[in-house]
C-alpha cells in the first residue's frame, strides 16, 4: 500500500464531490490536499472523469513541483495549487472550479459584494477579484503566475478570513484547513455568487452589509469567540 494512501483517498473523495455539488462541468475543476509534515500534496490527475477517479489515480507532488508518486499527469493547475499551498500558511487544501455564477463575476472582473449574512458566515468582506494577467505572465509560466497574481491580491487581505478569490476572466480558487472544508467553501462561494447576482439584478444600488452585522455573523462562526455549531 502507498504511504500516501489516506492522503490520496481524502483528495479523491473531495474531487468526486465537485460534480455531486454542481460545482464543475466536464472536467473543469480540481482539489489538492497537503501533508505538510511529509512535504507533499495530492492532486487530481489531468482530464480524468470524476466518476472514474480512484485513490490510486491521485498524483503526489512535493512542494518543489516534483512528482513523488503516481503514473498519471497531474492537473495542469498544479503550479497554482503549489503556489497557494506554499504562500498561505494555514491553507491545507485548495479547490479550483468553474462554477457558473462565480465565473460570471470573474469574467466581469468584479468582486462578489458582501450583501447579506449568508455571505458573512463564510467571508469577512467582499470576495476579491485579481487584476488581469499581463501578456508576459500568460505567455510565461502561466499556471504559476496565476498563483502569484492571487498572492499579490492578498497582500492586504487575510486568506483565513476570505478563503476564496476570483481570478480575472478565469474562475474561483478556494482553500481551507482540510479538503472537506475547502469544498464546502467552494459550494458556499457559488451560493453567494448566485444570490449576489440576483440581488444586483433586482436592485443595482443594493447597499453592502453593515460592518456590525458582517462582524457579528463572521465572528459567531470563526475565531476564539465563535459559538455557532457543536
Amino acid at each position: 500500500m502507498s504511504r500516501y494512501h489516506d492522503l490520496r483517498a481524502e483528495c479523491c473523495e473531495a474531487n468526486r464531490r465537485l460534480p455531486q455539488l454542481g460545482l464543475v462541468d466536464l472536467t473543469f475543476g480540481n482539489v489538492s490536499v497537503a501533508d505538510r509534515a511529509a512535504g507533499v500534496f495530492a492532486i487530481k490527475p489531468s482530464g480524468v472523469d470524476y466518476a472514474a477517479l480512484r485513490p490510486d489515480d491521485i498524483v503526489i507532488i512535493d512542494f518543489d513541483g516534483n512528482t513523488v508518486e503516481g503514473t498519471l499527469l497531474a492537473s495542469s493547475d498544479t503550479p497554482t495549487h503549489r503556489c497557494l499551498l506554499r504562500e498561505f500558511a494555514n491553507c491545507e487544501a485548495v479547490v479550483h472550479t468553474h462554477s457558473r455564477h462565480a465565473v460570471a463575476f470573474a469574467q466581469a472582473g468584479r468582486a462578489i459584494p458582501c450583501l447579506g449574512t449568508t455571505h458573512a458566515d463564510y467571508f469577512r468582506g467582499d470576495v476579491p477579484v485579481t487584476r488581469p494577467m499581463t501578456p508576459q505572465e500568460i505567455n510565461g509560466d502561466y499556471e504559476w503566475e496565476t498563483g502569484r497574481v492571487i498572492v499579490e491580491r492578498f497582500r492586504s487581505l487575510d486568506p483565513s478570513e476570505i478563503p476564496s478569490v476570483l481570478v480575472h476572466s478565469h474562475g474561483p480558487f478556494c482553500w481551507g484547513p482540510n479538503a472537506a472544508k475547502a469544498v464546502e467553501t467552494a459550494q458556499a462561494l457559488e451560493i453567494i455568487a448566485q444570490m449576489a447576482l440576483h440581488t444586483v439584478f433586482l436592485r443595482p444600488d443594493a447597499a453592502p452589509l453593515s460592518e456590525a452585522l458582517l462582524t457579528k455573523h463572521f465572528c459567531r462562526k470563526h475565531g476564539d469567540s465563535a459559538y455557532y455549531g457543536q
